[in-house]
């Protein structure tokens, strides 16, 4: 409890004499001990490992290569060259940029394949999906 009270991770307007459920936190740490992830879920919300899962794949592909990942983004999909990338750089480091017109005229949105490569996954039973 000593803990969960430093880390602020008991529930919201719990009385503190009284036991009680804590949230239920992950994070996400990288090689360099930094904090990448922090989620808290409610102690009457169950977490959702596919959308860690997801996370940790856009942190390392983030973490390689001059990407970042759209709203919504899977492994395997399309992710956006970082605006910092100039096009002479982005066209020797990807196979394929699509720009994206915007009405600004700048070149900002542009996007290409999952420098990862595809994914295949299968679906053994409901709710169970494996990656390789």
């Amino acid at each position: 409890r000593r803990v969960a009270t430093l880390y602020n991770m008991m529930e919201q307007g719990a009385p503190m004499d009284k036991p009680t459920l804590t949230c239920r936190g992950v994070f996400v740490i990288g090689p360099d001990k930094a904090l990448r992830m922090q989620v808290l879920y409610p102690a009457s919300t169950g977490r959702d490992f596919a959308e860690i899962i997801r996370v940790i794949d856009s942190l390392q592909r983030t973490a390689v290569h001059k990407v970042a990942t759209p709203v919504n983004w899977r492994p395997g999909k399309d992710v956006m060259v970082l605006p910092s990338v100039s096009d002479e750089e982005a066209a020797t480091m990807f196979e394929k940029v699509q720009v994206t017109e915007v009405p600004s005229g700048k070149k900002y949105l542009r996007q290409t394949p999952d420098p990862a490569g595809p994914v295949v996954a299968s679906a053994k039973k409901k709710d169970e999906c494996t990656i390789s």
